[in-house]
């Protein structure tokens, strides 16, 4: 038999409230993540401003470029689909340039960091090779970072293993902060060599070490 409207309103609005809040609740979530999720990957991140307030805040001089404020031969070379996000001039460091880079998908956005390292000898060298540093782990893949060593570029290699200093502050200080790795890459055309790492804002001790290694950079070049 069927219940008269007005006996089945009333038997809805006697229902529990505290057992249809929850369903409530779980839809909205449901529904609402995924949009949440996509207009912030359609926002994507906007890390200039915050990247160059954070260097100056930790006594690093940079300030920011516009377009044509600076020859375009100081821009990084990009990989497909690699686009520049902002560049800024440093002073007073063995690092000249600053690039962020950013790489999108259907996944979201990686970002990269360019210490840029202007050459100071004739350009367009061929000869120099790029150059990773290597994490040894004890035990091997899951355990503490107890060493570092550079492979690639055989001179710029040793220069860098033989800087027993810089591989203490890396150790002790830079590293803890750093998730990814340190590359660095000559772009023999452009006149500079870049010092590439993942997007994330630099510690002092940090960015110390890569004014370190910036300065072998330039020896090198």
């Amino acid at each position: 038999m069927q219940l008269p409207s007005a006996l089945r309103f009333s038997i809805i609005m006697a229902m529990d409230w505290e057992e249809i809040i929850p369903i409530i609740t779980a839809l909205l979530f449901t529904v609402g993540l995924p949009i949440a999720l996509l207009a912030r990957r359609k926002r994507g991140p906007k890390p200039a401003q915050d990247f160059l307030l954070h260097l100056q805040g930790i006594g690093v001089k940079a300030r920011a470029l516009e377009e044509g404020d600076e020859p375009d031969a100081i821009q990084p070379k990009r990989s497909w689909g690699e686009k520049l996000d902002t560049l800024a001039k440093i002073e007073g460091s063995n690092i000249d340039y600053v690039a962020i880079t950013s790489t999108s998908s259907q996944y979201g956005t990686n970002l990269y960091i360019n210490y840029l390292v202007r050459e100071t000898g004739a350009p367009g060298r061929p000869d120099r090779k790029k150059t990773k540093m290597v994490r040894r782990k004890s035990p091997p893949i899951w355990g503490k970072v107890v060493d570092i060593e550079w492979k690639g570029d055989p001179h710029l290699s040793q220069r860098l293993n033989f800087d027993y200093s810089l591989k203490y502050k890396l150790l002790n200080e830079g590293l803890p902060t750093l998730k990814g790795d340190i590359q660095i890459i000559p772009e023999h055309k452009a006149g500079h060599t870049k010092i590439k790492t993942n997007f994330e804002l630099p510690s002092p001790e940090l960015f110390q070490c890569l004014d370190i290694i910036a300065k072998h950079v330039k020896s090198w070049t």
